[in-house]
């Protein structure tokens, strides 16, 4: 079936329908097992919408599968204080398709195009369910951080970074 195809393009402001749905119906469950219901109920709401700016930065991508539907979403952005850092950015996958390949190719994507960009660090705030899928992808776990999401509300996360070092991204 053309669904099983993954393609992996430069996001577009257009994709924001699109991503909203994917961020809005994957976080709650993807992140269900590793965070409280009181974290869940003011959190995943504020985190759990795409980023038009992110969209439109030319270095956010998605994964479509052979029918056009979104199955995956990320990118980064540079420092602006460091020009050889860049942050991963809002990365998913859609609950339904979890340990396909999706996220470690977007990965595998994100991480050539940053080191291309001349990134030679990338930082990550993963979250805490997503920690084994970045150490597989070469990250270092720093330790636990809090996220400020609004006032009086925050997200707990861990802080993690991979050397790039010049070379091709992928682990």
């Amino acid at each position: 079936m053309a669904a099983d195809t993954i393609t992996i393009r430069t996001a577009r402001p257009a994709d924001l329908a699109a991503a909203d749905r994917l961020f809005a119906e994957s976080y709650p469950i993807l992140l269900r097992g590793d965070y409280p219901p009181s974290v869940q109920v003011l959190a995943i709401p504020l985190i759990s919408r795409a980023q038009p700016h992110l969209l439109a930065s030319g270095t956010y991508y998605v994964a479509e599968d052979g029918d056009g539907r979104l199955v995956g979403a990320g990118g980064w952005t540079r420092s602006a204080r460091h020009r050889e850092v860049g942050q991963i950015r809002h990365v998913v996958t859609d609950h339904r398709r979890v340990r396909q390949g999706i996220g470690r190719a977007l990965m595998g994507h994100i991480l050539d195009t940053a080191a291309a960009a001349g990134l030679r660090h990338l930082q990550c705030q993963s979250t805490r369910n997503a920690v084994p899928f970045y150490a597989a992808c070469g990250f270092r776990e720093l330790g636990p951080i809090e996220v400020p999401l609004q006032p009086g509300i925050s997200f707990p996360a861990v802080a993690m970074e991979r050397d790039l070092g010049g070379l091709p991204g992928r682990a």
